[in-house]
């Protein structure tokens, strides 16, 4: 009687244990670190419109103090302004970071490979001497500054609380062209493929593996991640990266207009988080611009001249509220590589339009001979939202896949292990009040 009972519990159990496990999330697997520390994930804030960018808030210093950071794929350095003094820093969101006597000196390796061999003649006479940084970006911004390091505490996903040192820009001197459009952060945080990036350095010290991922909503926030913890198992578009150089180059493109193929071709690509909007060059830029035009052509929409919110604006018969309520009028877009088999990436109407607060719809593709892009075609924002995109720097290649980027990952309902955000709770296991560091 006693083994009968028993065996029907241990069935019942099973049962149990099976039905269970056939509801867990499938869609991302978490895989063994081989003998790296493990993933790090950011919240992340910001829109495309009207904001113009996306950022995290990451941890500086000993005791951290929180900072906003532009996500930037497009640059390699990291840096923030800084109080060195400040000779010329825009509005920011937190108080300027504050060095304290820890500069690199032009003997540490990074600078080397920030600096390039004629600059680092030029600018580091001595081994002793600071290691000066000049970062100039597409739009003419560009910031001046000194290589410093400090501590960034991270809590990993498998628990782990580190505060490694990593160098960093101090930007006493920051030029902005657009006045009116200035992004509300602290800095940049550069993930391109240069040596001097955050994640290099943690792929150095052996905390992660060189891989980067943003899911960037919609609707607004989404997640960045560091590490391979976050791979989905299937589904991701690969497309190998095209050269080493800092930015992330996939190669030429030709443009599919409603499925069809066009007279734009061989457009070489480059994905830039960094950017809010997507350039094309000139002569394709202008070759879309009429494809829009004659698709157009007999439907209600009518050029809005007195926005200027973009370039190229409509207005509908009433306001728009949404990009989704003006997507009708557009046909979708593909970028489809010649190099590669069937690789492609798909730019639905919401990919590439925006609603302004008029109700207007406006052509998120702009003409990059404006901002010096000359041949590049730089996929920005835009057309990387509600997308999984992962830089994969251990394997030399990008990938992407549609994605829900209003739920941040979680570890404990995606591996019934405890949730870690990157961010939380630093400030109590690194600083504790009991050694005199108060929370900031």
């Amino acid at each position: 009687m006693h083994q009968e009972m028993y065996l029907k519990a241990l069935v019942l159990l099973l049962s149990v244990w099976i039905a269970t496990a056939a509801f867990q999330p499938q869609s991302i697997t978490r895989k063994p670190s081989k003998g790296f520390g493990s993933s790090v994930i950011f919240p992340v804030s910001g829109n495309v419109y009207p904001k113009g960018y996306y950022h995290v808030t990451i941890s500086v210093g000993h005791p951290p103090r929180q900072y906003f950071l532009d996500i930037d794929t497009g640059s390699d350095l990291t840096w923030l302004q800084c109080d060195a003094p400040c000779t010329k820093c825009t509005p920011a969101p937190h108080s300027l970071y504050k060095p304290k006597k820890n500069i690199v000196t032009c003997q540490d390796p990074l600078c080397a490979s920030l600096q390039g061999p004629a600059d680092l003649l030029e600018r580091c006479p001595t081994p002793q001497e600071q290691c000066d940084y000049q970062v100039d970006y597409a739009d003419n911004g560009s910031s001046l500054g000194v290589l410093v390091k400090d501590v960034f505490p991270f809590k990993f996903t498998n628990g782990s609380t580190v505060a490694p040192q990593l160098a960093f820009g101090c930007g006493y001197n920051q030029e902005v062209q657009d006045l009116n459009h200035l992004p509300y952060t602290d800095g940049v945080l550069g993930l391109g493929l240069g040596k001097s990036s955050i994640l290099a350095q943690l792929r150095t010290m052996g905390l992660a593996r060189n891989v980067v991922g943003h899911c960037l909503s919609g609707q607004g926030g989404g997640f960045l991640f560091f590490g391979d913890d976050f791979l989905p198992d299937s589904g991701i578009v690969w497309k190998p990266i095209k050269s080493r150089s800092k930015f992330y180059s996939l190669g030429p493109a030709d443009l599919l207009f409603g499925g069809q193929a066009s007279n734009i071709k061989s457009l070489p690509i480059v994905f830039d988080s960094g950017s809010t909007y997507t350039y094309f060059s000139s002569q394709a830029y202008k070759a879309l611009v009429s494809l829009i035009k004659g698709n157009l052509n007999g439907k209600q929409l009518k050029d809005a001249v007195e926005d200027n919110s973009l370039p190229i604006c409509w207005k509908g018969a009433k306001p728009f509220k949404s990009v989704r309520d003006a997507a009708s009028y557009f046909k979708p877009l593909v970028l489809s590589f010649t190099d590669a088999k069937n690789v492609q990436l798909q730019l639905r109407p919401e990919s590439y339009l925006i609603v302004t607060e008029h109700g207007n719809v406006c052509l998120g593709i702009l003409n990059g001979d404006e901002v010096g892009l000359d041949n590049i075609n730089v996929i920005g924002d835009i057309s990387l939202q509600d997308k999984l995109v992962i830089y994969d720097n251990e394997r030399n290649q990008v990938g992407w896949a549609p994605a829900n980027c209003n739920r941040l990952p979680n570890i404990d309902r995606d591996y019934g292990a405890r949730p870690y955000a990157a961010d939380d709770g630093i400030a109590d296991d690194i600083c504790p009040e009991r050694f005199g560091f108060g929370r900031w």
